[in-house]
């Protein structure tokens, strides 16, 4: 039975959507959209609790824009994450009221530029027929670009990017951005052991975080009748 169907344009429409996240070298951006902060809180943390397996033990920074916030709504906040195992360890802010009162908590309010993407290309990296097999996890950072299928032996964290003409295999969890047949074949697949992309693409189908509810055991994407299904690897 297949779980969850994708209409390729419901990606673009996340864009106006009140939480976009992205992944960091050492965790998770969370931007705001503009609302009342009542209403972002909440879209946040329903967005936590329907993915709670993504977000358990993620390093947070919050990014608030021009909102002014006091200790006692800061404290609510990160309270309530720490109660879903989620670590609010920066804010970033054009406020200073709100600068002020992250650094009374203990709290970042700067973060470090990310470093250029790394592409792959040492000898670590062993080419067989089409298909890249890379025996190492893949870090925030790092960019893999292959004219066939990838394999990795290891995981993708978020902020590492796949992008393969062929398929995408990962033994362990795929947390980053997987582009599969990205010249334009709809054939190609992506599978892993624990599904959890920020983005996954098969030729011009997209679908990102948020978009459902992955299967809590191996599980692969595939295009079936115009549109992106996900369903559990060992399924007939």
């Amino acid at each position: 039975m297949l779980l969850t169907l994708f209409n390729p344009k419901t990606f673009f429409a996340m864009k106006d959507s009140l939480i976009q996240i992205k992944g960091l070298r050492d965790g998770l951006l969370i931007s705001l959209g503009d609302a009342e902060w009542e209403t972002l809180k909440q879209a946040l943390l329903a967005q936590i609790d329907g993915m709670q397996a993504f977000f358990r033990g993620a390093r947070v920074v919050l990014d608030v824009g021009n909102r002014s916030f006091q200790v006692n709504e800061m404290v609510r906040l990160r309270d309530a994450l720490s109660e879903r195992d989620v670590l609010l360890w920066a804010v970033l802010s054009e406020s200073p009221v709100t600068v002020k009162t992250a650094q009374l908590l203990g709290l970042a309010t700067r973060i470090s530029k990310p470093a250029a993407p790394r592409r792959i290309s040492s000898p670590r990296v062993e080419e067989e027929g089409l298909a890249l097999w890379i025996n190492r996890t893949l870090r925030s950072g790092t960019r893999v670009e292959f004219a066939g299928s990838v394999v990795i032996l290891g995981d993708v964290n978020p902020g590492a990017e796949i992008s393969a003409e062929g398929s995408v295999m990962v033994w362990g969890k795929l947390r980053g951005a997987v582009h599969a047949g990205a010249s334009g074949d709809e054939s190609a697949a992506i599978y892993a052991i624990e599904l959890r992309p920020m983005q996954a693409r098969i030729a011009a189908y997209t679908l990102s975080m948020g978009e459902t509810v992955y299967p809590k055991r191996p599980s692969g994407v595939f295009v079936r009748d115009g549109r992106l299904v996900v369903f559990p690897w060992n399924q007939d």
